[in-house]
């Protein structure tokens, strides 16, 4: 049944439609009036902006999650940002396989686009990863969260702060319920506590490198040289724009949003901003108060993002490895791409080239507009729209004035971001088929 109906649609249809269809699920569910703590009905764009912030894990929101959701609400929240990290299909997959059917060709094609695997073999194999390895990570995380949010909230408070936060954290959502102690402080009061910090910043990496790279890694084990160049790649840019940006986050911030820290706190802190705009969205210190190197670094880690097939948003990591690689081979007279000793499909640049431009284009139109609507500065604009288009949900407190023409450009925003901006322009074109002669050789001038 299930077969016959994914036969009807192109991969990329299934994916958005699913997601779409989530988003309108849970937005009804958040307009109920228990949906909220004061038993009135949430204004349909806000309910819909929710909703689209948590099922593609972004972390905007118009107003604190803890004291405006009631459990229900938040649970309903919770619920979709564990829907959208792992993916529907995934879910689908997994119930599919619990009820003994085999899995079909073009389920296992459904998944292979969803999860980023690059092979069909071990489908089933790679999904029993991904939902075992979620819960096993979520649990640890959960626990080791628990041990100073138990103290801090009382034990049945502190278990289920602990257990939210885990998951929203590897699934890079960036909602938290830190309004129980002071609305949109997100995790501003922890960051003097490491093993918040830590954890919370270990559960983004982890879920930001994406399905396919834990599968390699589990196979492989510590052996590097083994990996498939996919995973080195991620691996590689991973530490670069983790490492790099801590030094520059350190330098840039001590005497600004570091400034009330000391040593210890300020490398802590340095550390974490390092790894929350790619793309989590807590946030240990005031968005406000960062410096305009350390903004004008925090849009561009925000742009990046995380690894293709992992609950992360932006242009991923390996694309913007491509786009440098590229363009390196290009300065040195080298018709191939290459990393790794491997050569790159020219398929592969052209798609990486297109991502990039299509995410700037987004970002450059969505900003003129919200720029036109809103009396905001350029540097909180650009802040916005980039974490919105990215699923990052980093803000300098602008969400909650924004106008509902401007929330639901966020919205298209967000949901562009999280089915990837490629297939959500793909949506809106009409694929021409492929000539079977190839046009004259015209020549331009470039640069």
């Amino acid at each position: 049944m299930l077969n016959k109906f994914i036969k009807k649609f192109s991969r990329v249809q299934i994916i958005a439609f699913g997601f779409l269809a989530v988003v309108f699920a849970g937005s009804l569910l958040l307009m109920l009036p228990f949906a909220t703590k004061n038993g009135q009905t949430t204004d349909y764009v806000d309910a819909l902006f929710v909703a689209t912030s948590s099922t593609c894990v972004t972390g905007l929101v118009p107003f604190d999650t803890y004291t405006h959701w009631s459990l229900f609400g938040q649970l309903v929240i919770l619920f979709m940002i564990q829907l959208g990290g792992i993916g529907f299909m995934t879910v689908i997959t997994m119930a599919t396989l619990f009820m003994r059917h085999k899995i079909g060709l073009q389920n296992r094609m459904l998944i292979m686009e969803s999860a980023g695997t690059i092979t069909l073999s071990g489908i089933g194999h790679l999904v029993k990863r991904i939902v075992g390895g979620t819960a096993v990570i979520e649990t640890i995380g959960a626990a080791i969260l628990a041990t100073q949010f138990v103290p801090e909230f009382g034990i049945a408070r502190g278990i289920y702060f602990s257990v939210f936060h885990a998951v929203s954290a590897f699934c890079n959502a960036g909602f938290d319920l830190m309004g129980y102690l002071e609305p949109g402080s997100s995790v501003m009061l922890f960051n003097d506590n490491a093993v918040v910090l830590v954890t919370l910043s270990l559960l983004i990496i982890i879920g930001g490198i994406g399905f396919f790279v834990w599968d390699d890694i589990i196979v492989c084990k510590a052996n590097f040289k083994n990996y498939k160049i996919h995973t080195k790649l991620v691996l590689v840019v991973s530490a670069v724009v983790t490492v790099v940006p801590f030094v520059l986050y350190f330098f840039f911030e001590y005497d600004c949003a570091f400034k009330d820290m000391n040593i210890s706190d300020k490398l802590l802190n340095a550390f974490f901003q390092a790894v929350t705009p790619r793309t989590a969205g807590f946030a240990s210190i005031d968005m406000k108060t960062l410096s305009e190197p350390g903004s004008i670094i925090t849009i561009v880690l925000m742009f990046i993002g995380g690894s293709p097939g992992s609950t992360a948003g932006g242009v991923k990591t390996t694309t913007i490895a491509v786009i440098l690689l590229s363009t390196v081979a290009y300065l040195q007279e080298d018709n191939n791409v290459t990393v790794f000793k491997k050569r790159i499909e020219d398929k592969m640049v052209r798609r990486a080239s297109s991502i990039a431009f299509i995410y700037f284009s987004m970002i450059l139109v969505s900003a003129l507009v919200l720029s036109w609507i809103e009396p905001i500065g350029l540097r909180e604009v650009l802040f916005e729209v980039v974490s919105a288009v990215a699923t990052v949900g980093l803000s300098m407190n602008v969400t909650p004035t924004l106008s509902s023409a401007s929330k639901i450009v966020l919205i298209v925003l967000m949901y562009a971001g999280r089915i990837g901006a490629l297939s959500f322009i793909m949506l809106l074109m009409k694929r021409n088929k492929t000539a079977i002669l190839k046009r004259p050789t015209g020549k331009i001038m470039i640069g």
